[in-house]
């Protein structure tokens, strides 16, 4: 059986930062697999993950629970039968419901491989002082669907957050467990906590995502002596726009790096090729992070969500202007 676990946390709280982190502090001598379901359709944790020596399977699109839960299981299929994992951890997109998903874990055809253990759901605590993300459903429901909330961003907090999580954890903590994290230091040893006997969860927040019912189960990618192109997606309340460009396109850093602090949107996220190698950005509102290494990805991909529809267009005419190649 694979021990597996459910890490959920709504849009920019760490989820694949303490992803990462837990993959690399795992047991040497085990096997861990990641499959990871996003809302928009470029792949970028895809990307972000694709070193991490863990097998891996993206489900893009937001699409994981839809279709009665078909995307899923074929990649939880893939992995669990060609993989045989000793872990198995499970990444739904920030704005995805939980239920379906531990549905699916627990229904009797997966009792003989699944061993399910405690669901994690990472929090940045400032998300509780924001009303649009507090009264979100699926981030309701993401908070009470876990038997570990780790705050996230420790290093970050302000005073009204510290005192919105003590407000929230006295009314809702009972029967689980908080941990403090600063950029996703999380042990991996507290995956091994049980699962708690919590309250049934409610059914699932109406979601609708703009793809077609045909839609493929593989991140975006491009056809053959094709630069670049763009995809967009919404659902919930939220809008995406991603791009992907190939192996022959590098971008001027400090352009790209102001075009991704200034664009007006909430969520920026990729993987981009710059003469230095690599850059990884990752924007939550004004917290802006970024970490460059000289060895180059295969592609650049980057995504941009908000909470409001943005002039695309616009963000892609200058995004357009910073390629040297």
């Amino acid at each position: 059986m694979t021990k597996t676990n459910l890490i959920t946390g709504f849009l920019g709280s760490g989820k694949t930062t303490s992803i990462l982190h837990l993959l690399a502090h795992k047991p040497a001598d085990e096997k861990w697999a990641v499959l990871v379901n996003e809302f928009g359709e470029v792949g970028i944790d895809g990307a972000l993950l694709a070193n991490s020596g863990a097998l891996l399977k993206e489900i893009p699109g937001g699409c994981m629970c839809c279709v009665n839960g078909l995307p899923m299981q074929v990649g939880l299929n893939t992995l669990l039968r060609q993989g045989k994992p000793d872990r198995l951890l499970i990444e739904p997109t920030g704005l995805g419901h939980p239920k379906q998903i531990l549905d699916i874990l627990t229904a009797p055809v997966y009792e003989p491989w699944i061993d399910l253990r405690a669901t994690l759901c990472v929090l940045d605590a400032r998300q509780l002082l924001d009303d649009k993300v507090l009264t979100n459903q699926n981030f309701r429901d993401q908070l009470a669907a876990a038997d570990m909330v780790i705050a996230n961003k420790a290093d970050r907090e302000t005073p009204e957050s510290r005192q919105a999580l003590e407000n929230w954890w006295a009314q809702n903590g009972e029967g689980r467990e908080l941990h403090h994290a600063t950029q996703g230091a999380i042990s991996p040893s507290l995956l091994d906590a049980t699962r708690k006997n919590l309250a049934p969860l409610p059914e699932s927040a109406e979601h609708s995502h703009s793809h077609a019912s045909t839609k493929g189960l593989a991140a975006l990618s491009l056809p053959e002596h094709q630069r670049w192109r763009r995809s967009t997606n919404h659902g919930q309340g939220y809008h995406a726009c991603g791009w992907i460009f190939d192996a022959d396109t590098r971008f001027d850093t400090i352009g790209l790096l102001e075009w991704a602090r200034l664009a007006p949107v909430t969520r920026v996220k990729g993987v981009m090729r710059i003469p230095e190698g690599l850059v990884r950005i990752n924007r939550q509102g004004l917290d802006l992070h970024i970490e460059t290494q000289n060895v180059a990805p295969p592609d650049s991909r980057i995504e941009l969500i908000n909470d409001a529809d943005v002039d695309w267009n616009l963000l892609q005419a200058a995004l357009l202007k910073l390629r040297l190649d």
